[in-house]
């Protein structure tokens, strides 16, 4: 998730608070699955016509297209390959260009096309005013697979704030995924009637300081997601991976709450219970990596995506 410079870090870790925008060394997931223990490195139908990305850190393979969904546009990149696709999903605040790195790697290695995009309000896309919404943010990454011919045989890899996505797509178009990578994934369990007011009243005041300058991005970002956080969670608690689509599910040793026991403990139960609630999932966790496991242990990120790309065949 990081990008090259990490200005605004205190910000950062307050989207990581609120388990959404997930910045820094800090951010809301979840995961499943038997426990490994410790995981070591080891055709578009676009509003506009594609062209090749110039975006910083994307491949030069990578074709950006442009796509329209409830009025506003979404930029798309694709690395074209099979008929099977892996579709990269960033964390909170963070463009396509999280991935500029994994992204490659996975294409050359599987053969398969490989998707990366920009949520609304980053990298190329367009900004949406108002909450963030995650029905929203489904039907922008639903309607720009489908406008580009993908609505089958996808592995979804997802990090941080893109586990909310990828639970709702999952239990709303199980048919669409052949399986799931969740990268220290926000899921339904750690959002309890306990939880939701603590992340809501610990980040009241830098909430409050962003309303002051509501128009510089990051702040806008933070905003968004504070808007409705309890009760858009309370719905959130209730989403139901299906046991259909199996899950790979890597968590970070550090979590989101080092200096709180309490919330890192809930956010383990919370892992623990996902990971024990159907055997197609899987439970990795990192050691040593803080939140940003796509930047802190790239090669654990290909390695797992590509396990389970060949699981799936």
């Amino acid at each position: 998730m990081p990008r090259s410079s990490r200005p605004r870090k205190s910000t950062y870790r307050v989207l990581a608070a609120l388990a959404l925008l997930t910045l820094t060394a800090g951010a809301v997931t979840a995961c499943g699955g038997n426990d490994n223990g410790d995981a070591s490195d080891h055709a578009s139908s676009a509003s506009s016509a594609s062209s090749a990305s110039t975006g910083a850190g994307r491949s030069d393979a990578a074709k950006l297209h442009m796509i329209t969904n409830d009025g506003h546009r979404l930029a798309f990149y694709v690395i074209k390959g099979s008929e099977r696709t892996i579709v990269l999903d960033s964390g909170g605040g963070e463009d396509a260009s999280q991935w500029k790195h994994i992204a490659p790697e996975l294409h050359a290695d599987t053969g398969a096309t490989v998707i990366t995009y920009d949520r609304a309000g980053l990298g190329k896309s367009d900004v949406v005013p108002g909450p963030w919404k995650v029905k929203s943010a489904v039907s922008d990454l639903r309607s720009g697979l489908e406008q580009l011919g993908v609505t089958r045989n996808v592995t979804l890899v997802a990090h941080s704030q893109a586990g909310e996505i990828a639970n709702n797509l999952a239990q709303d178009n199980p048919k669409m995924l052949s399986g799931a990578v969740l990268v220290d994934a926000n899921l339904p369990g750690f959002f309890t009637d306990q939880e939701i007011p603590r992340l809501v009243a610990g980040t009241q005041p830098e909430v409050d300081a962003a309303k002051k300058n509501p128009d510089e991005p990051a702040n806008r970002q933070l905003i968004s997601t504070a808007e409705g956080f309890a009760s858009a969670h309370k719905v959130f608690h209730t989403v139901v991976w299906p046991d259909s689509v199996p899950a790979r599910v890597l968590v970070s040793e550090k979590t989101p709450f080092e200096g709180s026991p309490v919330d890192a403990q809930r956010w383990r139960d919370a892992a623990a219970a996902f990971a024990k609630a159907a055997p197609n999932r899987t439970l990795v966790t990192v050691k040593g990596s803080s939140h940003e496991i796509p930047t802190d242990r790239p090669a654990l990120v290909v390695k797992e995506v590509e396990g389970m790309v060949s699981a799936e065949q």
